[in-house]
């Protein structure tokens, strides 16, 4: 059963990858982009709550996460903000940092936090061809086993 946190976020139609303890997803609201959503699949609303094949598959996971964000849009930095006061299920914010904006489709996506903390807000949203569109390109970059 997926977590009321995974479909807020699109899921399916926003899954990028799924793996056998997590679920990556573009977020629909992209603050930068590439913004993803890491949402974990176990049954957890603390991070210490985790299974430990959680915790050992996050480090696989976070690294095709990084491959694929560092050929789509170049950041210079990337931030994991683990906010769940609203959504309780374990899961991570991804935002890729940069200075100035990037393209996708001819639409712009500044970073309007740089080099600050992320501003979450204001974002681009995401209509739903153009998330299945990012999610295809990442889904294409994302390293083969």
């Amino acid at each position: 059963m997926t977590n009321p946190t995974a479909l807020k976020f699109g899921y399916p139609s926003s899954l990028v990858v799924e793996t056998g303890h997590w679920l990556v997803l573009v977020r629909p609201s992209q603050p930068t982009f590439g913004s993803l959503v890491l949402v974990c699949k176990d049954q957890a609303t603390a991070f210490s709550e985790i299974s430990p094949e959680a915790f050992a598959e996050l480090g696989q996971v976070t690294q095709g996460v990084e491959q694929s964000l560092r050929s789509l849009v170049a950041y210079e930095r990337i931030n994991y903000l683990m906010l769940m006061m609203v959504d309780p299920d374990v899961h991570f914010h991804v935002i890729p940092r940069y200075e100035g904006e990037r393209r996708f489709e001819e639409q712009a996506f500044p970073d309007a936090g740089w080099p600050g903390v992320p501003a979450l807000s204001p974002a681009v949203a995401l209509d739903e061809a153009a998330m299945a569109r990012l999610c295809e390109r990442l889904q294409a970059l994302w390293p083969k086993a």
